[in-house]
Formats: C-alpha cells, sequence, structure tokens
C-alpha cells in the first residue's frame, strides 16, 4: 500500500469509482475490500463510492443464474451509494428483472437521465435522473448517462434519448444544489471528451463503456475527465477538495491496482452461495443427445450448423451466417444442461434479421477462407470468445479451390440450389454483432434491419437442439473443396 493512502486524510472527500467490472466478481470482492478500508481511513461521512455501469455480465454463471442479483448483492456489501447503467444492464434484462434487481433489492439510488420507458414517457420509480449525495459538508450533485443504442433499447421498451442533451439539462438543474457536479457516463471517452467540451456546470466526469484506464486525469475546458480501464482491475481514487479562494472543486485523482488486494470475506461468501445457486438452476437438461456434435472455429463443424440453421429459422430468412467463433467448445453425446450451453456460448449477442446483397456475402464468405479472418481476435460488442472463427452457414452451398490466391477461392455458391447472385437482396439470419462492422464487415452493409430481443443466440442453440431432423441435417456439408 502506498505512504500516501496511509497517512491522515487529508482531502475532504474521498471518491471511488469502479466501471465495467463485467461480473469479474472476484475482483470486485477486491474493490470491496479497499472500500472498506478507506472507508475506515477516511469515515462513512467522508467516502462516495459510485459505479459507472456495465457491473453486470451474463457470461458468468452466477449472474446469469441469479438476473444480475450477485452484482446487486456485491454492490450493497461493498456499500456503493449510487450507480448507473450500462448496456449489459439495459440491453440484456427486460424492466421486469431490472425492477426486481435496482427496485426491491438495491440500496443504493440507480441514476440515468436519458432513459425513460416508451409506454409512458416516464421513468420506473427505482431509476433517476440525477440526485443529490451530502458527503463531507459537501453537496454532490450526481448525474448518469448510458450510451444510447436506440435500436435496441426500443425493442425492449426504453426509449434511450440523447444523453448530451440529458446530461446538459440535469447540470443547469443541480447545479444550483450541488457544490460539485458529478458525471457517471457509460460513454466512452470519446463521448464524455464531447461533453466536457459543449456542457457547462459539470466539474467532473467518471467514464466507462470503452474501457479506457486514465491513470492521470484528463482536463477538458475545467472539467476533469478519469476512468478506471475494465475487469474491476483498478478502482479510480479522487481525493475532493475546495479551493478557498475561486471556491470551486479541486481534485488529484488516480488510479489504484487492484492484483495485491484480497478479497473481502463476506463478498466471497456472496459469490460462493450464488455460485451454488447457479449451478443447481442451470443443471436443468436442455435435450439429450444421442452422438456428439462437435464444433470448431477454423472449420465447418455440425454444431455451427445448428446455429446457422437455427438462425436462419428464427428469423424467418433464406440463408444463415453466424461466424463459428461464438461457440467455445462442442458437446458430448448424452444429456445437455443449460450450464452447458451458457459455457459454450456465453456472449450475451443477440439473433438479428437483415437484406444483404449477394455481392457483400460472397466478400465475407471469401475473406472466411483467410487466417488472418478466422484467427482475428475480437473484443467487445457482446463477444465473449476468443477469436473470430470462419463463417458457418446455412441455405448455402460454397466450393471453394483451398489452393486459390486471397480473395480468390470461391469457385461456385449456391443459394436455395440457385447462384448466388452479386445484385440481388437476400433475406439472411445473423447477429446483432455484424451490423457494428465487426470482423466480416460486409456483412455491416444489410438493410431493412430487424433484432430479436431478449433472446440470445444460446436460446436459438437450445431451440434447435431439441429437433433431432434438425440435428442430422448437421452433417450435410455445406462448404466443399474443389474436386472433393
Amino acid at each position: 500500500m502506498a505512504n500516501s493512502e496511509m497517512s491522515p486524510p487529508a482531502a475532504r472527500v474521498l471518491l471511488l469509482h469502479s466501471n465495467d467490472v463485467h461480473s469479474h466478481l472476484e475482483q470486485a470482492a477486491k474493490i470491496s475490500t479497499y472500500i472498506t478500508e478507506q472507508r475506515r481511513h477516511y469515515g462513512a461521512d467522508r467516502l462516495l463510492a459510485l459505479d459507472i455501469g456495465d457491473h453486470m455480465d451474463r457470461m458468468r454463471l452466477e449472474t446469469e443464474g441469479s438476473d444480475g442479483l450477485v452484482n446487486i448483492a456485491l454492490l450493497n456489501e461493498a456499500g456503493y451509494d449510487a450507480v448507473t447503467l450500462g448496456n449489459n444492464e439495459g440491453l440484456t434484462y427486460t424492466e421486469n428483472v431490472l425492477e426486481r434487481a435496482y427496485g426491491h433489492e438495491a440500496r443504493f439510488p440507480v441514476l440515468c437521465a436519458n432513459m425513460r420507458r416508451t409506454a409512458d414517457g416516464l421513468r420506473p420509480e427505482w431509476l433517476l435522473s440525477g440526485t443529490v449525495v451530502r458527503k463531507g459538508g459537501l453537496r454532490f450533485g450526481l448525474i448518469g448517462v448510458t450510451a444510447a443504442f436506440s435500436d435496441f433499447y426500443t425493442m425492449l421498451g426504453w426509449d434511450a434519448g440523447d444523453p448530451l442533451k440529458a446530461a446538459a439539462e440535469q447540470a443547469a438543474a443541480l447545479r444550483p444544489h450541488a457544490d460539485v457536479v458529478v458525471l457517471l457516463s457509460h460513454l466512452g471517452l470519446a463521448y464524455d471528451k464531447r461533453i466536457a467540451e459543449e456542457v457547462d456546470g459539470i466539474d467532473l466526469i467518471l467514464g466507462g463503456h470503452t474501457h479506457h484506464l486514465l491513470e492521470e486525469p484528463l482536463a477538458v475546458r475545467g472539467t476533469t475527465i478519469c476512468a478506471a480501464g475494465k475487469f474491476g482491475a483498478h478502482i479510480g481514487r479522487v481525493e475532493v477538495d475546495i479551493d478557498p479562494v475561486s471556491s470551486r472543486p479541486v481534485f488529484r485523482a488516480s488510479c489504484v491496482p487492484m492484483a495485491a488486494y484480497a478479497e473481502d470475506a463476506e463478498a466471497a461468501a456472496i459469490i460462493g452461495r450464488f455460485r451454488q445457486a447457479g449451478e443447481r438452476l442451470l443443471s436443468r437438461t436442455v435435450t439429450r443427445l444421442g452422438a456428439a456434435l462437435p464444433a470448431s472455429a477454423e472449420r465447418e463443424s455440425p454444431l455451427g450448423n445448428l446455429l446457422a440453421s437455427g438462425l436462419r429459422r428464427w428469423t424467418d430468412a433464406e440463408l444463415g451466417i453466424v461466424n463459428a467463433g461464438q461457440l467455445l467448445g462442442g458437446l458430448a453425446a448424452g444429456d445437455v444442461t443449460a450450464a452447458q450451453l451458457h459455457a459454450l456460448c456465453p456472449s450475451p449477442i443477440n439473433p438479428c434479421r437483415l437484406r444483404l446483397s449477394g455481392a457483400h456475402i460472397r466478400r465475407a464468405l471469401e475473406e472466411a477462407l483467410l487466417p488472418e479472418f478466422v484467427h482475428m481476435p475480437i473484443r467487445g460488442f457482446g463477444f465473449r470468445g476468443l477469436e473470430l472463427g470462419t463463417l458457418a452457414v446455412d441455405g448455402l452451398e460454397v466450393r471453394y479451390d483451398p489452393d486459390g490466391p486471397p480473395m480468390a477461392k470461391l469457385i461456385d455458391v449456391r443459394a436455395a440450389g440457385e447462384p448466388l447472385d452479386d445484385g440481388r437482396l437476400y433475406a439472411v439470419g445473423t447477429i446483432d454483432m455484424f451490423t457494428f462492422g465487426i470482423g466480416y464487415e460486409s456483412l455491416k452493409q444489410g438493410l431493412e434491419i430487424r433484432y430479436y430481443l431478449p433472446e440470445f443466440i444460446r436460446d436459438v442453440l437450445a431451440a434447435e437442439l431439441g429437433r433431432e431432423e434438425r440435428i442430422r441435417d448437421t452433417w450435410r456439408q455445406r462448404w466443399i473443396q474443389a474436386g472433393r
């Protein structure tokens, strides 16, 4: 521990902030240790703890099995004073689930100024645009905003408005009642800089979403910007004072690594209880397989084919296309449990239907034969695998020469038995990740995009595993080498 942290507290208030923990629960338990230690040192009245969103991530069994209640329990145990919503909370759970978590279990206010229900234009009682918290004799005006993925939020019954406008309105409303105005921003660093440039009245921006670690704070037009990276590897630390001459807040900010800290014992016990409950819940049998279904990120495989065919049927499309890297393993013969499906397909990625030209499909198929695409590492955008993988397809038959030159390996591509028409638009069942331009970028060019929420692609896989005729069809080759 640094000597400065052991010296008598000089700052009027110590503000601690976390962001993008993404259900790295053991790191959350270490953060709890640090918060408890600093609260003991400063006193509860002089410590302010805030989380900037994406604490939850359904790739973690404890979070999946509890609908995020393990995360709420850990935030409660650490004594957080307020949080905002990230996209991993707002987009992966329905309002009813969020109501239970934040409306009934949370012991802290939840802030998000740019989210309202579509049905009535109001916020639920558990969601506030902002609040004022008193610490160390100072009034902290807290505002929350989150990334406005409007197309997705609309399908879940939310209106995600302009976060810059919402931040400006709340800053103006809270400024007369606060000594320090703080924006909890799950928007990303570029947006944080823009808000600092364009919005008056905000003293401190605590950022997240783009996983940026600011070991030294940024100063933009009189606003200080801080962020603590990702996965709970650091916690942000801001010492807050008031300048006696200008009466403006003064910040001394840094990020503290959590590697050397032990897990808080109570937090560890919470994780253990929810792990046991999650294991029991996800032990239910989804189906029973008479034979194994292998999966491969590098080449065509039965389980990849099953996912592609499932996306085609789920979205009522002509073709199904998905990257094989979504699957982290295959399935053995015998009982298949919900826990197994969660483990091999953990990404919170949604089905999607779009209309795509034959030319854009053809380009993606060519790329899927190149090692630089198959082994491309992908981070974020809901993807929880390791590498992109080749393309699994359904409704297509692809003949290719593996020894042909790059981007000229395809010999013949058939869609429903007919030659793929470069100028025609095809209805394609795929995944939302591609619409962000990730991996196979030509698949971003789709029109008439429709997202399917709140189901994930593992729900599609579970449905397909219950149909024996579809499982048999997975062994039919879609990718055929020349001369075979």
